[in-house]
């Protein structure tokens, strides 16, 4: 099972896509990503492949209104 501290930040802009979310594209260090349902930008850093923050994770996934269990199934 993926943990949260695990998370690349490239898997995981991949798995949000599958979501529905489009890529607006990079801004600096950070890709940011938009819904039409929801009113929320997220911004996720990649900064040379280091893995996300656990914090970070669950704020994303709050603002995206996601589950973890949902995630997970656009992560695989």
């Amino acid at each position: 099972m993926v943990s949260p501290s695990d998370l690349k930040p490239e898997r995981t802009i991949r798995a949000l896509e599958r979501a529905g979310w489009e890529n607006l594209g990079r801004l600096g260090k950070h890709f940011k990503l938009k819904k039409a349902d929801n009113p929320n930008i997220l911004s996720i850093p990649s900064h040379g492949g280091k893995p996300l923050k656990t914090g970070l994770v669950r704020a994303l996934l709050k603002k995206a209104g996601m589950t973890w269990e949902e995630f997970l199934e656009h992560y695989r």
